[in-house]
């Protein structure tokens, strides 16, 4: 967890955002990610996505089963997907996403959009 945060914390100083992940199995640092959603130009880019996609790379699979990630923030909804989809055990996270909210960082809208039907979302999906 310290990992993350520092992660976090260094990140800011290199023109990325506040958030930094480290994904884990059977006790070893597998793979870091930090934001770098502005410094790369790619809405995708953020720390536990990078991680994901690092971790992957290096084992050589699509599945982290057995792996945990620490956080330093609460994952956001395209994150927890990731997440969800790679099959790792468990998430540890520090700060909330009430927490992420209160510096500018929301993610409140989608969570919100989710639970509504494809066409009543802000940005309707039209199956054709």
């Amino acid at each position: 967890m310290e990992m993350a945060a520092r992660l976090s914390e260094e990140n800011i100083d290199n023109d990325g955002g506040p958030f930094g992940a480290v994904i884990v199995k059977d006790g070893e640092v597998i793979a870091c990610g930090a934001n770098r959603v502005t410094a790369s130009c790619d809405p995708t880019a953020h720390a536990e996505v990078s991680a994901i996609r690092e971790a992957c790379r290096k084992l050589g699979t699509f599945s982290l089963t057995g792996c945990v990630i620490y956080s330093s923030c609460e994952p956001c909804p395209m994150c927890l997907s990731a997440i969800y989809w790679a099959g790792i055990d468990k998430v540890f996270y520090g700060n909330t996403r009430l927490e992420a909210e209160a510096i500018d960082f929301s993610d409140k809208e989608i969570y919100d959009e989710i639970p509504l039907s494809p066409m009543s979302r802000r940005i309707p999906s039209v199956h054709v």
